[in-house]
């Protein structure tokens, strides 16, 4: 915040989001709304930023993501979402949810606006030992210099297997735009991921134990539902388990960058389904169902590996809901992200559409 003000960034206020920034919000606090479709997910934990933004009620906000809550919120709201490399930009101030996981990056109408931010809000902190020392690069530079001799990989099954269908049109359609456009498609083999995927709550609720450990289990009563039986279910982990967690977070990383070194950029959606529709109610807890690891299938990898990705808008489904393409890329490798996301946008209008509110 300290450095959008600086650069003349006009910060109008905050935004609400699920408590603890996981999936449950606590009763003191309205839901935030989607604006495609009240009756649906506006995409969590950064809910608020994707509604505003959708919404047209700011030009772009903030996020933090430990497992989707940058993507989540820009696939089911229709905007754009950057999140960066883990430790391009500070975490100093946010409240944790999961340290070695949360990271902090824009939602914006636009890639030119996703760039802007980040390169705004990016480098070392001394007040956080995990910031990168890397320079900041020119986000803008070369963002208009197409896709001549870019790697697009592209793997159909990963794509489209166990996903919506209409997700996974949308995003073989932007692979073709894309093709079109220059890039070169190079078929990578991206095992499942869906058995890595499960060790992510168990790495996640421990790490939010820690970081609630000045006020819980003393005040457990103080918390929402939802988030009281996340932090319960943290507290009994053992520490065998989050061994075992640990090592399918490390193989994971490994196999995602082993796929990454073939290409520049890996295309994926940014979720399974398009927004759910739901009660407001079920939205305060308690949390009763565990969590399918299809649902985090193209999030959670990522934040596991701290690689950056970019998800923007590519399509309406039947009902009229927003569908969302994910650029998957190599560390430090936001520049060429933002290269390929405004490419992309210059050819399609999706980006350009806006809820009726």
């Amino acid at each position: 915040m300290e450095r959008l003000e600086g650069a003349g960034a006009v910060l109008l206020g905050k935004l609400n989001l699920t408590e603890g920034a996981m999936g449950g919000y606590n009763p003191k606090f309205d839901v935030p709304l989607n604006p495609w479709e009240t009756g649906h997910w506006p995409g969590a934990s950064s809910s608020g930023s994707g509604v505003a933004t959708a919404a047209g009620l700011c030009y772009g906000s903030l996020g933090s993501d430990t497992g989707g809550s940058i993507r989540f919120p820009a696939a089911s709201c229709d905007t754009v979402g950057l999140k960066p490399t883990w430790g391009r930009v500070s975490r100093h101030g946010v409240l944790a949810l999961a340290e070695s996981l949360d990271h902090v990056g824009p939602l914006t109408p636009s890639v030119v606006d996703a760039a802007i931010s980040l390169e705004t809000i990016s480098g070392q902190d001394p007040r956080d030992a995990t910031s990168i020392p890397n320079i900041v690069p020119d986000m803008l530079e070369g963002i208009r210099s197409g896709f001549k001799g870019v790697r697009l990989g592209v793997d159909e099954r990963f794509i489209a297997h166990d996903v919506d269908p209409e997700v996974a049109n949308a995003v073989l359609e932007a692979v073709s735009i894309l093709q079109d456009l220059g890039a070169d498609i190079v078929e990578v083999s991206v095992q499942d991921l869906d058995s890595y995927v499960l060790a992510w709550a168990v790495l996640c609720s421990v790490e939010a134990v820690a970081a609630h450990s000045e006020t819980y289990p003393e005040r457990r009563n103080d918390y929402g539902p939802w988030f009281q039986v996340w932090l319960d279910m943290g507290a009994k982990v053992s520490g065998a388990d989050y061994a075992r967690a640990s090592t399918l977070r490390a193989a994971c990383k490994g196999h995602l960058l082993g796929v990454l070194s073939q290409v520049d950029v890996l295309m994926c959606p940014s979720m399974a389904d398009p927004p759910h529709p739901l009660t407001m109610e079920s939205q305060y807890g308690p949390l009763r169902e565990e969590r399918r690891p299809r649902f985090q299938r193209f999030t959670v990898p990522f934040n596991f590996s701290g690689t950056p990705t970019l998800s923007l808008p590519c399509g309406m489904n039947s009902e009229g809901l927003p569908l969302s393409v994910q650029f998957a890329g190599n560390p430090l490798s936001e520049p060429l992200l933002c290269r390929v996301g405004h490419s992309y946008e210059e050819a399609t209008e999706w980006h350009q559409l806006h809820p009726d509110v």
